[in-house]
């Protein structure tokens, strides 16, 4: 069977963590959430799949190429304007070979897929949707199914005085080729706002799955670190994080760690990191490749992209920290805090919980950042601030 990856989300409320990267780039413990997906659909037997791309679609055609080097064939379709999730995948129907399985690249999920599949092709359905169980359905669009799992109602954000179920919609379809034939290529469309209310007014056979297992959309800051947190807890089935240096503490490579500091995991340390002494490092934590942890300093569930610098005596507490950024020394980050790309934040600076620093940022010494830095009105990216509340 073949696969359809939408993996063309910008992922506008994980910004600053998606100003260089597309929403299915961003790393989740190990590997990007778009390389969980891939790992996922080679699990259960899907290794030829298509790929639509719309932001910085470059990004992930320079990583992933044609699929090689993970024992995929993965061909790309890049969206030039936005065709909606339907419209997308309706570019590709002339190469699609027969019933497919539609993924989101930005979702993390361990859904058993061959379940749903066999699911599909029992039912003889024309679509079926796959679902799950979630607490709060109002963000999602609710699904509304028989007890034998034939579709009967679909409500896109209910209220919750519409709410009759908590099954919602995960974007992971098996659809049958000749449904995309309702629209013609190039018109746009989505499939649960358009095509699926279609299909059940004219009679097709709509299925619901209700799928068991880990799903989670990585739609913002908050879902990101829980995401983190759920994979490194072993709540999500993965491939093996790498090596367990000790309990709870996985490492993907060689790494440098002081006999005097203290590791509690879960933690995830990637190629090269460097602990210095008298480091605390407080799981669920990520370190990825290549950071530099400096005496005394203390990591506390917290998630630190590569080649980035934690100063001496530096505290992170339920922080993000991204790529090939440099904290001095007794710099504070509070709860909820994230640190874009390249950014130096100086000597003894405090972020305060919940400030977003956009990439390219330069704070001063002694500064406090209470609100959210972003670009200038005049697209200046370097900001800098001395004693002052931003």
């Amino acid at each position: 069977m073949q696969a359809v990856v939408m993996a063309g989300g910008e992922g506008s409320r994980l910004r600053p963590l998606t100003i260089n990267r597309p929403k299915p780039m961003v790393p989740i413990v190990n590997k990007p959430c778009l390389g969980h997906i891939f790992e996922l659909l080679k699990r259960h037997g899907i290794e030829d799949s298509f790929v639509t791309l719309q932001y910085l679609a470059s990004i992930i055609q320079d990583s992933y190429g044609d699929g090689g080097g993970i024992g995929m064939r993965l061909r790309y379709s890049v969206e030039e304007t936005p065709l909606g999730t339907g419209g997308s995948v309706r570019q590709l129907a002339a190469d699609l070979e027969g019933t497919f399985l539609v993924i989101s690249g930005d979702a993390l999920t361990d859904i058993d897929l061959s379940k749903v599949i066999a699911f599909h092709r029992e039912r003889g359905a024309a679509v079926t949707l796959t679902l799950v169980h979630v607490p709060n359905p109002l963000e999602y669009g609710v699904v509304i199914t028989n007890p034998d799992g034939r579709i009967t109602k679909f409500l896109e954000k209910p209220s919750w005085g519409e709410v009759f179920s908590d099954t919602i919609n995960t974007g992971i379809y098996v659809i049958e080729p000749r449904v995309l034939e309702r629209f013609d290529v190039g018109e746009v469309f989505d499939f649960s706002k358009d095509l699926f209310p279609r299909l059940l007014a004219d009679g097709e056979p709509l299925f619901g799955y209700v799928a068991d297992g880990y799903w989670t959309d990585v739609g913002s800051i908050q879902e990101y670190a829980r995401a983190n947190a759920d994979l490194l807890r072993g709540r999500v089935r993965v491939d093996a994080l790498g090596k367990e240096l000790m309990p709870g503490v996985w490492t993907a490579g060689e790494v440098d760690i002081n006999e005097s500091a203290r590791i509690t995991g879960p933690v995830f340390l990637g190629e090269g990191v460097k602990i210095g002494p008298h480091v605390e490092i407080i799981g669920p934590t990520v370190l990825r490749d290549y950071v530099s942890v400096d005496v005394g300093a203390i990591v506390d569930s917290s998630i630190v992209w590569r080649n980035s610098y934690i100063g001496e005596r530096s505290e992170l507490h339920g922080a993000i920290v991204g790529r090939q950024c440099a904290l001095k020394s007794r710099v504070v980050l509070e709860e909820g805090s994230v640190v874009g790309d390249h950014s130096v934040i100086g000597e003894h600076a405090r972020v305060r919980a919940q400030v977003k620093i956009w990439p390219d940022k330069q704070i001063e010494s002694g500064a406090v950042v209470g609100a959210s830095l972003i670009w200038g009105a005049q697209g200046r990216r370097a900001t800098s601030a001395r004693n002052a509340s931003l």
